[in-house]
This record gives structure tokens, sequence and C-alpha cells, in this order.
């Protein structure tokens, strides 16, 4: 496994180098300008591809598997996340591919993992759901395409700062590896390492300074192999509880699921608008005060990299438990409950102004023009 890491990680971040280096020959296709939409948040023209550098370092370490001591089979495991690449990646390029569109591509992936991978729902510690998963293909390949579709969408969701994404994706992994290792599933491991590699390879030049981005179609691929890893891990897998999964991805997945309520229910608006009010947009205004109001490039970059720490702390009050107690589904649905009240009362605590002071960031360096951030309403 050493040596799929070493070879996803290095290619990644080779490929990561090159479109660097030569953004001058494409960043009129490939660049995310600076503008003024609720969600830009960083400085200067930056190539957003990095979905490439990471499919490329994936494949790398795809390959290194196949060709290994293990003589894993992955190329089924390629057809399948190719079409939900593609649409991101053809998104990054054209712009013009909507959020249904990348939706559909992603149910289409979702239908070629239950085929060619058996990555379907087939126990979900509830009789009646367990019965009708079991029987009825037509509900089990629905219940599929809305798990990995939502899982999906919501990495691209808090796809919003310097290593955010990245990171997050890194711990969840880790925790489907270590899973993976205990109950001896040499093709999951092997997976899991390949896209920690390919990841970390990308974050190399990703966080802190953000010298290129994930985009859509590095989002959509970290949602889509995370999704297929939890669906064929319970499957292959007795032992692991069937909402395990579920806890590894909540933060991503809840962060979905509140901002639907809190536009179509609290602000009456559409679910797909997009807005400023995420968690983590809201870390990044109040909670990191760090030279508020500066436009220099380096204070802009410094606070944006500061931000995410913050949320792989919250991730990992799932991810962490996560670990010792995967196979029993009561202590797993119990830290999910835990995890959304905590995410809840956090978020309470930024819009009522309630954040103790220490848990902010360079607080002393705001600059006095621009104080004024900090009391806007959500």
């Amino acid at each position: 496994m050493i040596n799929v890491l070493s070879a996803a990680l290095f290619v990644s971040w080779l490929a990561s180098f090159g479109l660097i280096l030569f953004k001058h020959v494409h960043q009129h296709l490939t660049t995310d300008h600076v503008g003024s939409g609720p969600q830009k948040m960083h400085h200067g023209a930056t190539p957003r591809i990095g979905g490439l550098p990471v499919i490329c370092g994936l494949l790398a370490g795809l390959l290194m598997l196949y060709f290994g001591e293990s003589h894993l089979n992955t190329q089924l495991f390629v057809l399948t996340l190719l079409p939900v690449w593609l649409a991101g990646m053809i998104e990054d390029l054209t712009k013009k591919v909507s959020p249904l569109k990348r939706l559909l591509a992603a149910f289409f992936s979702a239908l070629l993992g239950m085929y060619l991978l058996d990555a379907k729902l087939v126990r979900l510690g509830m009789p009646l759901l367990d019965h009708l998963v079991t029987n009825y293909i037509v509900f089990n390949a629905l219940l599929v395409m809305l798990a990995v579709g939502g899982i999906t969408h919501a990495t691209n969701i808090i796809d919003g700062f310097n290593g955010l994404s990245g990171g997050v994706v890194v711990l969840i992994l880790s925790a489907l590896g270590f899973v993976s290792h205990q109950v001896n599933d040499t093709l999951l491991l092997g997976l899991c390492v390949a896209m920690i590699g390919a990841t970390i390879g990308f974050l190399c030049w990703n966080y802190p300074k953000g010298t290129i981005f994930a985009g859509d179609g590095g989002a959509y691929l970290w949602g889509f192999v995370i999704a297929e890893i939890c669906m064929m891990l319970v499957y292959r897998n007795p032992s692991v509880s069937p909402w395990f999964p579920l806890l590894l991805v909540i933060y991503p997945v809840w962060e979905t699921v509140f901002s639907i309520y809190r536009r179509k229910v609290l602000r009456g608006v559409p679910a797909g608008l997009p807005d400023a009010l995420h968690l983590h947009s809201l870390i990044y205004k109040r909670v990191v005060r760090y030279r508020v109001g500066s436009k220099k490039p380096e204070h802009m970059i410094k606070r944006n990299s500061l931000t995410a720490p913050y949320l792989w702390g919250m991730a990992s009050l799932a991810i962490i438990p996560g670990l010792f107690f995967w196979s029993n589904t009561s202590m797993v649905l119990a830290l999910i409950a835990m995890f959304i009240l905590c995410y809840c009362t956090f978020y309470a605590m930024i819009v009522r102004f309630k954040i103790k002071r220490w848990v902010t960031v360079g607080g002393d360096f705001a600059l006095g023009s621009d104080r004024s951030e900090a009391k806007s309403n959500v």
C-alpha cells in the first residue's frame, strides 16, 4: 500500500504543478476569476480544474493495485466514476453544465456501480426497509441514487475554502481505510489509499495558498468515490453497521440538508440559490478575523486558509468516535444525533454573536473601517 500511496501522491502533485506552471496557456478556459458572487473568497485568477490531477493520481494508484501483489481488478471502478467526473470537468471548462445535469450524471454512475461493483443497499437495520431493498430492485436503485447523488453533491457544497473539502475527504477516507483494514477488505483499503494519495498531492498546492482549486470535477470525484466505497463496505462486510457511512459523511450531508431547510423554509428562496450563509462562510466572516477588510493578497490568502481547520475539527467530532463504534448501530446513531446538535449549536452561536473571544483568530488585527462586517445580520 506504500507504493500505491506514493504513486498516487506523486502523480497528483506533478500534474497539479504542471497545470499551475503553464496556467498562462489554458487560463482562458480553466481559471476562476475573483467576482462578486457570494462564494468568491479567493484572490486572483486560479485554475479550477483540480479534478484532473486528482483523477490522474487516483489512476496511478489503481494501476499499482492492478499490477501489484494483490492483482486487484480496478477497471470496473474507473468505469463507474467516469460519467460523474466528466460532468464536473465539462462544467469547469464550459460553465454550461447545470446542477441538475451533474446530479443526473451522479445517478447514472451510481447505477453503474450497482451493476458493475455490487454497490447496493441490502440492509438498513430496519425490517420494513430491509424487506423493500432486498425484494424490490427499483426501490433499491432509487435509494442508491439518492445516497450516492446526495453525498456527491454534499461534497461539492463544502468546497468553499482552501483545503476545506480536501482535508475532510482525507479524514473520511482514512476512517474508511481503517475499517476496511479491520475487516480485511483489501480492495476497499487500496481504493482508500489511492484516493488519499491523490488528494494529498493536490492539497500540497491547494493548501494553504490556493494556487489551484478542485472545481466541480474534483469535488464530484471525491464525493462519488467516498459514496461508492461506503456502499461496498456495508454490502461486502456484514459486521459493519449500515449507518456507519452516514456518520462519516454527516458533516457535508447535514450542511446540505440544513442549507435546503434554511433557504426554503426560513428564507423562502430556491434551495439551489447560492449564498454566503454556509457554516464555513460564517466562520470566515465572524470567527476568522485576521486582517478583516485588507485587500492585500497575502492577507486574503491567510484569512482564507485559517477557515478550513475549524471545519476539519467539526468533521472529526463524528469521524474519530466512529472509529471505535463502526459495528455498533446504536452508538453510531447516537453519535449522528450528537453531531447534528453540536453543529446547530455552533451555527446558532455564530449567528447570535455568542462566540467566545478565544475561539476567534486575529481579532486584534481587524481594520477599524471594516469592523461593521462582524455586526451584519444573517
